[in-house]
């Protein structure tokens, strides 16, 4: 599948979610518009407690598949980067989580979400938070900058993952922390999903297989990698993620059941570099 396509893709189709979430919701990393409510993928994240405070729009642009500021025990005073920040709501949870001593970056390459998230930082109120225009596989930051990497469900949006991780990498500081919420794959998928654009951008066709997420994870140089599952879609799931494609038979529901799942991957950059 072609990077630059997928990437052209993807910006569409966020520009366009930013638009709805402005309408009052928004729906991009799982079901259609129509299904927005139910969607298996997006639904259910975030805690009352969490939304409380929040921006309408930030909370309505929320298209990720977990909640990766609830898990990545981020401490007061760190520097935080989250990829592909879209409404900025988990820039917004984590710039709480370090305080003012510490800071939150949120990098997006859709100017739509970046207009969202900026004027969701406005209405919250939140200074220790700065938002990026940019691809993530180019971060615009210097190396060894930032503490923590967080990404909901974005990473599998690319076309060129081992440039992710290693740019990641390469902008964390020596003992930083990898915190991602992705889809990852267990066992083989058929290859008509693999091939649809439009499951690209809803998060599920370029999804990597559980083994090889480890595998690209440690090539980048990656160390203490753990991988998580939060959610594992079952038939119903399934049939809700191809709606709006023409992949809905029963034959196709029934190879993929139980193979795709929500993950909480964890990564450290080891303390000492070459």
């Amino acid at each position: 599948m072609d990077a630059q396509a997928i990437r052209e893709l993807v910006k569409e189709k966020y520009g366009e979610a930013a638009a709805r979430a402005k309408s009052g919701g928004s729906s991009c990393c799982g079901a259609s518009p129509a299904l927005m409510n139910v969607d298996p993928i997006t639904s259910n994240l975030y805690s009352d407690q969490e939304r409380q405070g929040l921006p309408a729009d930030a909370v309505a642009a929320s298209l990720g598949c977990g909640n990766p500021t609830a898990l990545a025990e981020l401490h007061a005073g760190e520097t935080v980067l989250d990829l592909g920040s879209g409404g900025g709501i988990d820039v917004l949870l984590s710039a709480k989580r370090v305080g003012p001593a510490g800071k939150a970056y949120g990098l997006d390459m859709t100017e739509q979400m970046l207009a969202l998230a900026r004027e969701n930082q406005r209405a919250a109120g939140v200074e220790n938070v700065e938002f990026l225009k940019g691809e993530i596989e180019h971060i615009p930051l210097p190396d060894r900058s930032v503490d923590v990497i967080i990404s909901n469900c974005v990473v599998n949006l690319s076309g060129e993952k081992e440039r992710v991780l290693a740019e990641a990498f390469r902008v964390l500081r020596p003992g930083g922390r990898l915190a991602l919420s992705d889809i990852v794959v267990r066992g083989a998928i058929p290859s008509e999903i693999r091939r649809n654009l439009e499951l690209w951008a809803g998060c599920v066709a370029g999804a990597l297989e559980e083994t090889e997420y480890r595998d690209m994870l440690a090539q980048a140089g990656f160390v203490e990698i753990g991988i998580e599952p939060t959610r594992i879609y079952q038939a119903d799931d399934v049939k809700e993620l191809l709606v709006g494609t023409d992949l809905s038979s029963d034959l196709l529901v029934a190879q993929v059941e139980g193979k795709f799942m929500s993950a909480f991957i964890r990564a450290k950059k080891p303390a000492v570099t070459v």
